[in-house]
């Protein structure tokens, strides 16, 4: 006759099968419970790249970038340039170009200064309700027939400080 084994053994059996689970596999314990859902991923090495390299070689952090239409559009006086790229596209000839930059103009005096330009560029402006997008202020500018030339105008002011951005596609 086979005896089944107790049920004494059986928990015995249980809690050491247990507690080989909540090792770490030195012998230590591993966190259990809330703790070990929490635990976190050891920190990037100094010399870790967080962000992927860059495979662009248009844009320039601080200055603008080599190439930048200048002629078309360029920073308001006074102005801190924060980012800026030009790429151009050698199989449609338009260039993307990106302009990012801090200003103590307020909003009208700095919105003016780059619409003088590109209205002089031969763009059409329309100027969007700026309740609508959370910024002080916003236009899109739009040169020739098919609106291939399209830049767009953003100004945040905050805390007496406006940050323009522009952005878009043109000919050059």
């Amino acid at each position: 006759m086979l005896r089944r084994p107790t049920t004494a053994a059986l928990l015995v059996a249980l809690v050491a099968v247990g507690s080989a689970a909540c090792t770490d596999g030195d012998g230590t314990a591993a966190p259990t419970g809330s703790g070990a859902a929490t635990a976190t991923a050891p920190a990037p090495a100094p010399t870790e790249s967080l962000l992927p390299s860059p495979t662009s070689t248009g844009s320039s952090v601080g200055d603008l970038a080599a190439g930048f239409p200048t002629d078309l559009v360029s920073p308001p006086e006074g102005s801190e340039i924060l980012v800026s790229s030009a790429e151009t596209d050698a199989a449609t000839g338009l260039t993307t170009l990106s302009l990012n930059l801090r200003s103590p103009l307020d909003t009208d005096q700095l919105v003016q200064a780059v619409r003088e330009q590109l209205v002089a560029a031969g763009f059409g402006e329309t100027v969007v309700d700026p309740g609508t997008t959370g910024l002080a202020a916003t236009s899109t500018f739009v040169r020739g027939d098919g609106g291939t030339e399209l830049l767009t105008l953003g100004v945040l002011d905050r805390d007496g400080v406006r940050t323009l951005t522009l952005g878009g596609t043109v000919r050059l």
